[in-house]
């Protein structure tokens, strides 16, 4: 099924991924190329009118990252509309902290591999 991305976003996540988190990276690392369990997965990929940090097309699997702003209730909201759109499109979502990431990137890939199953 094609999916329209909203006019701009392409440029924008051009831009997220020369300007990535430090969590951004930290599991980049560990999943691009291939090297995490033969997969291949996509990051700041515009889908619709969003932009998931990673994403997984064969396996459906998008992986959010987020931040402190993550706590506001408009962002919460936003994210939740997200989750909710990205779940009618078959997608499963799993979101982890940005401190999670950062201090305990073991555990983050090992509950991807149990999302995966």
């Amino acid at each position: 099924m094609l999916m329209r991305i909203k006019p701009g976003l392409t440029q924008f996540a051009r831009l997220l991924r020369r300007k990535q988190t430090d969590a951004e990276r930290k599991l980049w690392l560990s999943l691009r190329s291939k090297q995490f369990e033969d997969l291949k997965f996509r990051r700041q990929q515009p889908m619709g009118a969003y932009i998931v940090d990673f994403v997984s097309f064969e396996n459906k699997l998008v992986i959010e990252l987020d931040g402190g702003q993550h706590n506001e209730k408009e962002v919460v909201e936003k994210d939740v509309k997200k989750t909710k759109w990205l779940e009618g499109k078959g997608y499963r979502v799993v979101r982890f902290w940005n401190n999670e990431v950062l201090t305990n990137i073991e555990g983050v890939l090992e509950k991807i591999s149990e999302y995966l199953k």
